[in-house]
């Protein structure tokens, strides 16, 4: 059996099981002021925020070490099993919240979801280096970042529907179940890498490995460049990576952690009235992921190289979410505040969809899985430095302080790639 285009299949589960791992971590968000009626209905508003801030960190913390260690997994193991092993472990994490009962208990669940949950972006990014030629990857990472969007935009209203039905306990093992029966069409559809797949058809593994070349002179894969892990980070162009993605990656985790708080708190709303307004932002989100992945395809057609390509796309994300993260200093009625918020987040997925392809860009396939997986270590930690602050800087429910910093993040983000890669092409080696 041959499947035409299997390449847009494998990205369209990737995108799938992304729409899942945001369900399944905005869950806790959204369901907060539920869970904190049942298990914390004496603590102040400061104290409940600064309880929620915790398990976030927790989370952030897990995460990031979570990167490291699948990084590493998909470049050992492959694509295949790297997904089985995430999105099994963090689907039963996920159910596993039901069974909380205080601090302690969410932040170890939280903690072995965010380890499992890591996988999911590493291994996005090695799949793309596997399965799409270089001019298309910008569109499939747009295609599976918009899985993190519509993930948002459907898990708002969703889990606010579901609570009119279940407990906050019984909507965490729904959601759990859903992701376990992602790994039957995975385990199905993807057998094996390109060259080897059986159901591929000739003319797309031809076109596939054909456009990974980067001279009309086939290389053989030994010749690519994949330095060692220590080698890698003597390179600036690597650090050109970390550094944007930890600068721009709190942004998006600004919102993700804190929509949901942020409308409970300023403007008063319960879980049901949240639910109307919270995936407003991610239909920016979504937009911005499309956009930034077909500009960056368009550019690259009409002859423009990487190098120009991707400066130009993060350049114009990090700019249009400048001045709306100020905005959001007065945003006035919740309507507005949340079309605001879906700017930011249309600039940040137009952004972040060419900064993740820079591993790409830049190393062989083999490093490719250890660099995205040390870049979104580094985003997490930014992401968590900025989430240990949030109670702090929003005492009192002014959360102007903390649209400050993630304006000022944008502007390190751009400046990162434009100073540290000096032109974005793949790199020889010293020796």
């Amino acid at each position: 059996m041959k499947l035409k285009n299997l390449r847009w299949w494998v990205i369209a589960l990737i995108a799938l099981a992304t729409i899942i791992n945001y369900i399944d971590r905005s869950a806790l968000s959204v369901l907060w002021p539920d869970i904190v009626k049942d298990l914390f209905p004496h603590k102040s508003v400061l104290e409940q925020k600064q309880i929620y801030a915790n398990i976030s960190i927790v989370f952030i913390l897990s995460y990031a070490f979570g990167q490291a260690i699948f990084g590493k997994i998909f470049d050992w193991l492959g694509t295949r099993i790297g997904f089985v092993l995430s999105i099994g472990v963090w689907s039963l994490a996920t159910a596993a919240h039901a069974f909380a009962q205080g601090v302690l208990t969410f932040s170890i669940f939280r903690s072995i979801l965010g380890i499992a949950e890591a996988g999911n972006w590493p291994g996005a990014a090695k799949s793309n280096a596997d399965w799409f030629p270089t001019k298309e990857r910008a569109l499939a990472q747009g295609i599976f970042n918009s899985g993190a969007a519509i993930g948002g935009i459907i898990a708002i209203p969703l889990i606010a529907y579901l609570t009119a039905f279940f407990s906050w306990k019984m909507v965490f093992v729904i959601i759990g179940i859903t992701g376990l029966l992602w790994l039957i069409p995975w385990i199905i559809l993807v057998k094996a890498p390109p060259k080897l797949h059986p159901w591929i058809t000739e003319e797309e593994r031809e076109y596939i490995l054909t456009g990974q070349r980067t001279s009309e002179v086939e290389e053989k894969e030994e010749d690519e460049y994949n330095p060692s892990t220590s080698e890698l980070l003597t390179r600036k162009e690597s650090w050109g990576v970390i550094i944007a993605s930890a600068a721009i990656d709190p942004i998006w985790w600004l919102f993700v952690f804190w929509i949901p708080i942020y409308l409970n708190e300023v403007y008063g709303m319960d879980v049901k009235s949240i639910g109307i307004y919270g995936w407003v932002p991610y239909v920016g989100a979504m937009i911005g992921a499309w956009f930034g992945g077909l500009l960056a395809q368009n550019r690259l057609k009409a002859g423009w190289n990487a190098n120009k390509t991707r400066k130009l796309t993060i350049t114009l994300g990090c700019a249009i979410m400048l001045p709306a993260l100020l905005a959001m200093a007065d945003p006035g009625a919740p309507t507005n505040a949340v079309i605001i918020m879906a700017i930011i987040l249309f600039g940040f997925q137009t952004a972040i969809g060419n900064v993740q392809t820079l591993p790409s860009d830049l190393f062989g396939k083999k490093a490719v899985g250890t660099l995205s997986g040390i870049a979104g270590m580094a985003a997490k930690l930014g992401a968590l430095g900025l989430t240990a602050l949030v109670p702090i800087l929003t005492a009192g429910g002014n959360y102007t302080p903390a649209f400050v910093i993630g304006a000022s993040l944008a502007i390190i983000a751009a400046a990162s790639v434009w100073i540290l890669i000096p032109k974005i092409e793949p790199l020889k080696s010293k020796k």
